[in-house]
């Protein structure tokens, strides 16, 4: 290996270092307590280290967002791709979405602004949309209202997730349900909705 793919990958792995040190202290203190000086003592670098791979602390918030929408694609597309049926993939994918929220927790609330000051970061990230893109084209497929507008479709959308992220923030913030009824209540929630998709 050259010295500069040597180079290159050394600074892919401080990259990831950093990333993932701020990963860690917020899973140990919150969002909050996350700050450049923290990062750079978690992985005992002098914090102008820091400072030459992300511009400050939004460009670590950008870049663990990113992640957390490319992740959460990943597991969705995996969800669609067990099923047929448009009425069972889109429940399969709602229902990997919200593993998601409780698998990546710490990734979740940053990208949905739950339980901690909300970031404008989603508007300016292509990464946002490819979620949206997949569980909206299946939501197509189960209309079957002649002349439908987009208005039509973008309604259905909006209406599942408002209910699965209501949920999911309920019990991110602790005042959920056990894990039993929470399933129960997420499962009739989308079958409902599936039913009554064309009204």
């Amino acid at each position: 290996m050259g010295s500069k793919e040597r180079i290159a990958r050394v600074k892919e792995e401080t990259r990831l270092n950093i990333l993932d040190a701020a990963l860690d202290i917020v899973k140990e203190e919150g969002w909050n307590s996350l700050s450049m000086r923290k990062i750079a003592e978690k992985i005992e670098y002098t914090a102008p280290i820091i400072y030459e791979y992300f511009a400050n602390k939004e460009g670590i918030l950008l870049e663990l967002t990113r992640k957390g929408y490319i992740i959460l694609a990943g597991e969705v597309r995996a969800a669609l791709k067990k099923h047929n049926d448009a009425a069972e993939q889109l429940e399969a994918m709602w229902i990997a979405y919200w593993n998601f929220a409780f698998k990546y927790k710490e990734l979740y609330q940053l990208m949905y602004g739950v339980d901690m000051n909300c970031c404008e970061l989603k508007k300016s990230m292509p990464e946002s949309a490819l979620v949206d893109d997949l569980i909206y084209e299946v939501i197509e497929k189960l209309i079957v209202v002649e002349n439908r507008s987009e208005d039509f479709v973008c309604r259905k959308y909006y209406t599942f997730w408002s209910i699965i992220h209501g949920l999911i923030s309920i019990n991110l913030v602790n005042k959920g349900r056990n894990e039993e009824m929470n399933q129960r209540i997420l499962k009739d929630a989308i079958k409902g909705i599936i039913k009554y998709i064309n009204d």
